[in-house]
């Protein structure tokens, strides 16, 4: 074979792997607005329960909440979830950073294991992980995927030296590698390490499994916090 067969069939693999591409990024968006018009139905139901369990304990404010993360090629967008946290979380989580214990751990996981700004009712909606389904929204209207990396909130990544380059080459996901192997039981720098692995892997069969996987974390709630 000469130069030109070999560069002529390199050419052809490079094609083809574009169509596999482009095929499998169509078919996942079609999957995802499918999933996300079902979940958006489903979250009507889900928030009256919410809301009413909330007036109960004398919470009135929204049930819902948004905060800025970053999507695909760096792109900012307001991500939604159902409220776990007392009303005035991000104030409080000021003066909690005040005390050294918590200032040390949030550094290293930009979380606290034991957050006591996460109310009763949050707890529940965390370990059913039932505080994601309003982001059906954002996947309704593209900004994330049902599969991909866990979305970031801005600054995050260069805290932990991450690579923007690899995270955000794709959509983030509702849940993900990561989401479906340990959640909180991972250390940070293992978190990064898995949500590579997905953007450098991922495909059909990535994504099946990562499915499974992730019913199988709700359901044994494992790694949930």
């Amino acid at each position: 074979m000469n130069n030109n067969e070999v560069k002529a069939s390199v050419m052809d693999i490079e094609l083809i792997l574009k169509i596999r591409r482009v095929i499998y990024l169509f078919i996942k968006r079609l999957f995802d607005f499918a999933i996300s018009i079902i979940g958006i139905v489903l979250i009507l139901p889900i928030a009256i329960i919410v809301k009413i369990c909330y007036i109960l304990t004398g919470d009135f404010h929204s049930i819902f909440y948004y905060q800025n993360r970053v999507g695909k090629d760096g792109v900012v967008f307001r991500m939604y979830k159902f409220r776990t946290m007392i009303p005035d979380a991000e104030e409080e989580l000021k003066k909690l950073l005040k005390n050294p214990k918590y200032k040390k751990e949030w550094e290293a996981n930009q979380k606290l294991n034991d957050d006591p700004r996460i109310t009763k009712i949050g707890k529940i909606l965390r370990k059913t992980s039932l505080d994601e389904m309003p982001q059906f929204f954002n996947m309704f209207i593209g900004q994330i995927s049902l599969i991909g990396p866990r979305p970031l909130v801005p600054g995050e990544l260069d805290s932990h030296n991450g690579d923007h380059a690899i995270y955000e080459s794709v959509k983030p996901g509702i849940t993900g590698w990561w989401a479906a192997n340990g959640r909180s039981a991972t250390s940070y720098k293992k978190r990064l390490d898995l949500e590579y692995y997905y953007v450098k892997h991922q495909g059909f069969k990535l994504d099946i499994l990562c499915i499974f996987r992730t019913i199988k974390v709700v359901f044994t709630r494992a790694g949930a916090k």
